[in-house]
């Protein structure tokens, strides 16, 4: 017997929502990662990081989860192209034995664990 998926929403629902604050107070680091084939940044990261927001509040509710969990779904796969230019920029400027190059390596394959975690406690 494991942890219910109630609690498991309370988890992603605090990640999302600091996460989705982060935006707000420190949006130069967002904007920052950001591919730039990707228009008007600040906009994009004010957007995604209220996404983030109103996904991690709607996970919470029975009413609302299912809708909120599709939402979070399609905002991680949104926001991985960021991911993806994070990793390669940190890769290029410190080399793959900086230890932010190597987080932002690790990075990558934990989006599709927190893809699968929103899956399994919002979704099935």
């Amino acid at each position: 017997m494991g942890i219910s998926p109630e609690v498991h929403r309370y988890i992603l629902a605090a990640l999302f929502l600091l996460t989705g604050i982060l935006h707000f107070v420190k949006p130069e680091f967002f904007t920052s990662i950001m591919p730039d084939f990707i228009p008007y940044h600040l906009a994009m990261v004010y957007i995604s990081g209220a996404a983030e927001i109103i996904g991690g509040l709607g996970i919470l509710f029975e009413e609302t989860k299912v809708w909120a969990g599709w939402g979070l779904v399609l905002l991680l796969l949104a926001v991985f192209p960021a991911n993806i230019n994070m990793m390669v920029e940190s890769i290029q400027k410190s080399g793959y034995t900086s230890l932010f190059s190597l987080a932002t390596i690790i990075r990558l394959p934990i989006q599709f664990v927190l893809l699968y975690w929103v899956y399994w406690a919002c979704l099935r």
